[in-house]
């Protein structure tokens, strides 16, 4: 799947937001917007239900938070650039600046999977990493992680 089908360019944010539950809070914000049908505490509760089960950074300062919603039809994805790390629990206890959040319809497993991997290849590539974290502003964020 091609990531720009679903990372829209206005789910692309530059942020400080402080905590683990804040960056959740601004990454349901954001998805809600691509899904007038869900409010944002459906989103946060099913990102959240999910990190209740084990932390979803991956290290490397790198989250990929992620969660299943009945009703939507079709994946939608939110990067997040901290401009200060922020506590998130992760496998080796390293702040993170970094989240790729993705949300998908329920009944579309083995397509969430495999973009959660994908995303995950893509972001321990450390040329990659490395440009993502000198961009300055969302634009350059989006082109980045799209390329």
């Amino acid at each position: 799947m091609e990531l720009s089908t679903i990372l829209q360019p206005e789910c692309t944010t530059c942020a400080t937001p402080g905590s683990k539950k804040k960056v959740l809070e601004l990454i349901s914000d954001i998805a809600a917007v691509q899904y007038p049908t869900l409010s944002s505490q459906e989103i946060f509760e099913s990102l959240l239900a999910r990190e209740k089960m084990g932390s979803t950074g991956i290290g490397n300062g790198i989250a990929i938070p992620h969660g299943r919603l009945a009703n939507i039809e079709r994946p939608v994805a939110v990067l997040v650039k901290c401009e200060d790390p922020i506590a998130f629990d992760s496998i080796d206890k390293k702040p993170v600046d970094i989240l790729f959040a993705l949300l998908v319809p329920s009944d579309q497993c083995e397509q969430h999977l495999a973009t959660l991997s994908s995303m995950a290849e893509k972001l321990n590539d450390k040329a990659v990493l490395k440009q993502l974290r000198k961009t300055s502003n969302e634009s350059e964020l989006y082109q980045v992680i799209t390329q």
